[in-house]
């Protein structure tokens, strides 16, 4: 085993838990070993035991990692102010479902195993704080409290996730024609900006 430094060492773990991860969003948790992954990763299976302890524990920090960097994917694509905001709503479910269809299949199917279950909630108490951060950076975009964005953020990911498993269209309609209903009449009382140019109209 060659030496690396530490940034080396994590780079290369990163590399293998999202391969790792593709690897099982597209063959299914059930049934990929670890030789399996290393054929996928294009490396040897004491390669993999070399960052992680066993299956289990790749299973669990590769879906925490790649599912941390989907939540940062889809905030960076987060609107930059009001005009962008309607855009936003329209086309990110179909965006989700696209690109990250597959690893939200897979993370539920991780997390609600038995398990896997006790990993899941610590996960989604991160997800909790993350998101209430999200918000406060949009506060200042969208002129509407963190407190009131924030559990508007977690409709429209449960919109976009409930899509990414089903491609339920009922479902994601109506979930967001409530949050568009939400946000304008958030935006009329909070959104100084946007009040100001409705009396000048």
């Amino acid at each position: 085993m060659p030496n690396y430094t530490k940034e080396q060492w994590n780079a290369k773990k990163e590399c293998l838990m999202e391969k790792c991860y593709e690897c099982f969003a597209e063959y299914g948790l059930h049934g990929t070993g670890i030789r399996a992954l290393a054929n996928y990763c294009g490396c040897t299976s004491n390669m993999l035991y070399t960052y992680f302890e066993n299956l289990d524990d790749l299973i669990v920090q590769s879906t925490e990692y790649c599912m941390s960097k989907v939540e940062d994917d889809f905030m960076a694509k987060a609107p930059t102010d009001v005009e962008e905001l309607w855009r936003f709503i329209e086309e990110i479910p179909y965006w989700t479902a696209e690109k990250h269809g597959k690893k939200y299949r897979l993370m539920y199917q991780v997390y609600t195993h038995p398990k896997y279950r006790e990993y899941g909630k610590k996960f989604f108490e991160g997800v909790d704080r993350r998101y209430t951060e999200y918000a406060k950076l949009l506060e200042s975009k969208l002129g509407i409290p963190y407190q009131k964005l924030t559990p508007m953020i977690f409709i429209l990911i449960r919109a976009c996730v409930h899509y990414a498993l089903f491609e339920d269209e009922f479902y994601l309609k109506s979930q967001i024609e409530v949050l568009k209903e939400s946000m304008e009449l958030f935006i009329m009382k909070y959104n100084r900006k946007v009040r100001c140019d409705i009396r000048t109209e």
